[in-house]
């Protein structure tokens, strides 16, 4: 008996022809896809999910986030970035605590589920609190705990001590679905030695390493100053893209910079919402892509994105590539949609996800398309990739278990979330100004 049936759905498959299936059905059985078609007669399961009115596709995965900082949403707008990230959010995360991440996190958690992302790539601190949610919330999460090598006192938590501890601990935890990695912040921040050594360690215990790369041109400028090198051309030298690697960001690159990128395999995760809603300098996707680097999209963290609806961001990145091109042809058809799911699951280290294919993982979402923006019903994909919402995702599936269904949260006290999260948001943010007002006095 099947776990799952879902009855006469139509179904985006991100499968290698790209196939968009009609009324079709599908079972689920032992978290995986068993079948994609005609189910046999006499087929019965536990639950039956009437599919008519609905599209089935792959759930997000994003790519590269800072999820607990959904305390910071709003409260550091209209800013450039050096005055955002240093008379802000620095300063606000100086009060920060591990309850603090841990709420924050279920609050992502939340809008996450509910906006049709399965699995998300977080770079922050305290995560142990944050795998904490990943494992009650049914999602699946590649982890990094975000250090700085410059010495204890700069650490949020034990440092890398610390974090190899919690990589012993909670890689693979959750029936699999908690990959950890290593997450130096920079090579802007870390000393080259740090660096070095964190290559080391990857290779040696077959980690990830997951940082920020080459986010503006200064960032570049002073790498060629003291290094002789570029940031990617530094990384690469110190063995950091030796292993599976995610570049967040890479604004500024060269041609010879994309070229390392993709000789080495290395992930690129785009946050466009962020680079738009802080005014800050990119260059074009397209550019990546054509010389064969794997581009994946991430939200960022919601202090500057605002929004972890991988909707809003996929949307964003094609308006934007079309848009600076001047080409609408720019990212066409469901290019999009692969890097939000498939390129994403694959940056995570979940290269089973992604595409709704039999053997697959049923890590899913069902959208509503009984709705006035999603009509006519023309082209599928362009209806999800240019119209749909977070809000239209009914429901959100991860290896077979339902975490949502009608939009209704599963596996979340959301009620209590809202509250907790929001009152501790305040709290983190007024001791802020506390300090910060008794330290001008």
């Amino acid at each position: 008996m099947a776990e799952i049936w879902i009855k006469g759905v139509d179904a985006i498959t991100l499968n290698a022809a790209g196939q968009v299936l009609r009324g079709v059905d599908m079972l689920i059985e032992g978290g995986r896809i068993t079948r994609l078609g005609e189910v046999p007669p006499g087929t019965q399961a536990d639950e039956v999910i009437d599919g008519r009115g609905k599209v089935a596709l792959p759930g997000f995965f994003n790519a590269h986030s800072h999820v607990p900082m959904t305390f910071e949403r709003g409260w550091a707008e209209d800013l450039p970035f050096p005055r955002w990230l240093n008379e802000k959010i620095w300063v606000a995360e100086s009060a920060l605590t591990p309850d603090d991440v841990y709420w924050g996190a279920a609050l992502a958690a939340c809008e996450m589920i509910r906006s049709g992302t399965v699995g998300f790539n977080d770079h922050y601190f305290y995560m142990d609190r944050v795998a904490e949610v990943v494992q009650q919330s049914g999602m699946k999460a590649q982890l990094a705990w975000c250090v700085f090598g410059i010495g204890a006192e700069k650490e949020v938590g034990p440092g890398l001590d610390g974090t190899l501890d919690f990589i012993t601990q909670w890689q693979g935890a959750a029936d699999g679905r908690i990959h950890t990695c290593l997450g130096p912040h920079s090579p802007y921040v870390c000393p080259p030695e740090f660096l070095e050594r964190i290559a080391e360690i990857a290779a040696g215990r077959g980690l990830a390493v997951h940082l920020h790369v080459a986010e503006s041109q200064e960032q570049v400028d002073n790498s060629l100053a003291r290094h002789g090198q570029t940031p990617v051309q530094q990384l690469a030298a110190l063995g950091i893209f030796d292993g599976r690697a995610i570049a967040a960001h890479a604004l500024a690159i060269s041609d010879e910079d994309r070229a390392l990128l993709a000789e080495k395999g290395v992930f690129v995760a785009r946050t466009p919402n962020t680079y738009m809603k802080l005014a800050m300098p990119v260059n074009h996707v397209t550019d990546l892509q054509a010389a064969g680097v794997r581009v994946a999209l991430g939200s960022d963290g919601p202090a500057s994105n605002a929004t972890l609806d991988m909707f809003q961001i996929m949307r964003q990145q094609v308006l934007l590539e079309k848009y600076l091109r001047l080409d609408p042809e720019s990212l066409p058809g469901d290019t999009p949609l692969r890097m939000a799911c498939r390129v994403g699951a694959q940056a995570l280290g979940f290269s089973d996800s992604g595409a709704l294919v039999e053997g697959a993982p049923a890590d899913l979402i069902l959208l509503d398309f009984d709705r006035p923006h999603l009509r006519p019903r023309h082209d599928l994909i362009a209806n999800v990739v240019h119209t749909a919402v977070g809000a239209d995702v009914t429901h959100v599936l991860v290896d077979g278990r339902l975490l949502m269904r009608d939009r209704v949260l599963l596996t979340l006290d959301e009620e209590r979330i809202l509250h907790e999260a929001e009152q501790r948001a305040f709290r983190m943010v007024n001791q802020d100004m506390r300090q910060m007002r008794e330290y001008r006095a």
